[in-house]
């Protein structure tokens, strides 16, 4: 049964990464990258470039990142 509430998600625009600077986490292997690209983040896999990277915009990384630091997504 619905509960009367919508969801809706921003719509992202198509970023140019072309020139994205890049950064690893100074404790990982460099699997997990990000970049700041006109006002989003981007988060790729640093293994495969090519795969397409994930966008968020600010409020989403900031949930993420908040989440993180609270064990939200610990799995062990």
């Amino acid at each position: 049964m619905a509960d009367g509430t919508t969801t809706t998600t921003a719509r992202k625009p198509e970023l140019d990464l072309t020139n994205a600077e890049w950064r690893s986490g100074s404790q990982g292997k460099g699997d997990v990258q990000i970049a700041f690209v006109e006002g989003f983040i981007a988060m790729r896999n640093g293994r495969h470039p090519e795969v397409p990277a994930v966008i968020f915009a600010p409020s989403e990384w900031r949930a993420f990142v908040l989440g993180a630091r609270d064990g939200e997504f610990d799995l062990t």
